[in-house]
């Protein structure tokens, strides 16, 4: 039994590992869009390193593009297995994937567009709705905490990861040559005392792992003041400086994250009277999906839906639809907080409002998730003072604040946590992927000095042996 790592490897996206058995059985763990790679992304994303059309399985840890974003390029490519995921995972990759193939068209056409007068060849889109279509065809829910019988000698169990609606982290149990091997994929991994999700699970004693390190270095800021720096940083921005807030934010798990806090606010009588919009129709289509998924909830949300049935709904809040109303908010001066899409600030509506809003000191960009370095967001959070925004550079005089806590990533702590359901002599070897490089060095002295034996960091494409 092999492992390759075609993703994900010395970096956070791109989320990609292909199992081959000495059968030739081949399972690919996510198949995941890289973002934010500045020139290599193109080419990360057009070759897999593989052949989609030999894989017989897909098993998806959550719906985040970074992990499922290229699943519709593996069908085009050929792939005709079965995908197998939770019941929310699979209905937000749906909104998700047609969201992203959208994009890709409208991208293309446009690149086209200039290619043909030059005279150029055009380009293809990485792939169509009608690919998406044929993706979603082949999806197959498999329940938490149950063990499903993919094929004899192969079972599949998801446990809760805690990360974002529907997130697991994967458990195989395969028979090789007579003997049983435990692999774990932990997905991403999510923080425990989340503010909408249930926590991490434990999960049955693996042989392997592999184990998200995005934050691996780092410790969270407490959670419990969120509701009050939100306060805060409105009253700052939108009563007394008169500036608009602009907050990007990932679709899934954030924006939900943002308006519950802030409905929690009305709740409790502090919410600053200011207009609030959500610039993204994928958020809201994303929102509506977790209103029909509460069973992921904690105990803390499912309580507070006791006395409010739309924890995600407040007075002055807005979704906004169409272009035109996107641009009609970029173009109004007066205070407002503005939520949206993504989170990054890599693409979608929300590098108009920063553009608008960045070289003026009355207005606040906040930043509340990871960003790759290279990224716009990673730009601003690192304090550049000059970015380029469509090919324009802008001085950043604009505020530019973080809220570390409401990463739905958990930190060094919580995948210690994690993983204290393992006996670390028992594990033949634990591989990080899904961080970057220079956290994923400290990490793994981390690990070593908690007993783990084995702790490697595979490049991207490396191939491993499992005894």
């Amino acid at each position: 039994m092999t492992i390759t790592f075609h993703g994900a490897a010395r970096c956070v996206t791109g989320s990609k590992h292909l199992i081959k058995l000495n059968n030739g059985t081949q399972i690919l763990l996510d198949c995941g869009l890289f973002q934010g790679m500045g020139e290599e992304t193109e080419d990360l994303n057009g070759h897999f390193g593989f052949n989609p059309a030999k894989v017989d399985y897909l098993i998806l840890s959550h719906a985040h593009i970074d992990h499922c974003g290229l699943i519709p390029r593996m069908v085009a490519e050929g792939f005709k297995g079965t995908i197998f995921s939770t019941a929310p995972t699979m209905d937000l990759a749906r909104v998700l994937l047609d969201d992203s193939a959208g994009i890709q068209q409208q991208e293309t056409e446009s690149i086209n567009e200039m290619r043909t007068r030059r005279g150029l060849s055009l380009f293809k889109p990485l792939y169509t709705e009608e690919d998406v279509m044929e993706a979603m065809r082949l999806f197959k829910i498999v329940d938490y905490n149950t063990d499903f019988e993919i094929e004899p000698r192969i079972k599949l169990r998801f446990t809760d990861a805690g990360h974002v609606i529907g997130s697991a982290a994967v458990h195989l149990t395969i028979l090789e040559d007579a003997k049983y091997t435990q692999l774990t994929f932990s997905g991403d991994v999510g923080r425990y005392g989340d503010l909408l999700l249930k926590n991490p699970q434990s999960f049955p004693q693996a042989d392997y792992i592999i184990l998200e390190s995005t934050y691996g270095d780092s410790f969270h800021q407490d959670m419990e003041p969120l509701e009050e720096r939100l306060q805060e940083i409105i009253n700052q921005t939108c009563n007394l400086k008169g500036g608009k807030l602009v907050i990007p934010a990932f679709s899934v798990g954030r924006t939900q994250e943002l308006l519950y806090a802030l409905n929690s606010l009305e709740l409790r009588g502090l919410l600053p009277d200011f207009p609030y919009y959500v610039d993204s129709p994928l958020s809201q289509k994303a929102t509506q999906v977790l209103r029909e998924h509460t069973d992921v909830l904690n105990r803390g949300v499912k309580e507070v839906m006791k006395q409010d049935d739309d924890v995600f709904k407040f007075k002055g809040l807005k979704f906004i639809q169409s272009v035109e109303e996107s641009r009609a908010l970029v173009n109004d001066p007066r205070p407002s907080v503005i939520i949206s899409s993504s989170g990054m600030a890599e693409a979608g509506r929300v590098k108009h409002h920063i553009r608008s809003v960045v070289s003026n000191d009355r207005n606040t960009i906040l930043m509340v998730g990871y960003c790759e370095p290279s990224s716009l967001g990673g730009e601003l959070i690192r304090g550049k003072k000059v970015v380029s925004i469509f090919g324009d550079e802008y001085d950043v005089r604009a505020e530019v604040r973080v809220i570390r806590s409401m990463s739905a990533h958990g930190d060094c702590d919580d995948l210690l946590k994690f993983l204290s359901c393992q006996d670390p002599e028992k594990v033949k070897a634990l591989y990080l992927v899904h961080g970057e490089y220079d956290t994923q060095t400290v990490f793994r002295n981390r690990l070593l000095d908690i007993g783990f034996k084995e702790v490697r960091i595979p490049g991207q494409h490396q191939m491993e042996e499992l005894e």
